[in-house]
């Protein structure tokens, strides 16, 4: 059985997240969707990358949304990535691909990651064209401006941002 472990903050998860796991759902006989908690302190300024949502309620949500797909489990974990897929005792990661610069980072990741686990291999998957703009940070972005956010977003994570959005405003 080959599994493939897709890490990310997704904060929030958003269309195109979700179609990366329904075409890693069809490549992989199980795919475990791995929610990263805040990253620690680096420096001065805090988290490298500071979370909207807690990790119960990006947990929450995807579970809730990909409750279709038999294959696919949702959990979370902390630290180096390669160290939980070695956890999860495969040796996939999979990850999305949406831009020339998505491409520059993901592959020094994959570098990174290879030097740390030469076991682990990483496959990447091209975004649809129709989600190949979209970031959880510019979809937060807009709703703190009052976007409507149906093109980005499923209902319940679009009522999940502005009520939160409101709630910290």
């Amino acid at each position: 059985m080959r599994t493939a472990v897709y890490p990310g903050t997704f904060d929030p998860i958003t269309y195109g997240h979700l179609d990366v796991i329904g075409r890693g759902s069809k490549i992989f006989d199980e795919l475990v969707v791995a929610v990263a908690e805040s990253l620690p302190p680096i420096g001065p300024k805090g988290p490298a990358k500071e979370t909207l949502f807690t990790v119960e309620e990006r947990l929450e949500m995807i579970k809730e949304l990909t409750g279709e797909f038999e294959n696919v489990r949702v959990e979370h974990f902390s630290g180096l990535v390669v160290d939980y897929v070695r956890k999860k005792k495969t040796n996939v990661l999979l990850r999305g691909i949406r831009t020339v610069s998505d491409f520059e980072y993901e592959f020094q990741m994959a570098l990174t990651n290879r030097t740390f686990a030469p076991e682990v291999e990483t496959v990447f998957v091209m975004a649809s064209q129709d989600y190949s703009f979209l970031s959880s940070r510019l979809i937060k972005e807009a709703a703190s401006l009052g976007a409507n956010l149906s093109s980005f977003v499923p209902p319940e994570v679009e009522r999940r941002l502005k009520e939160k959005l409101k709630w910290l405003g």
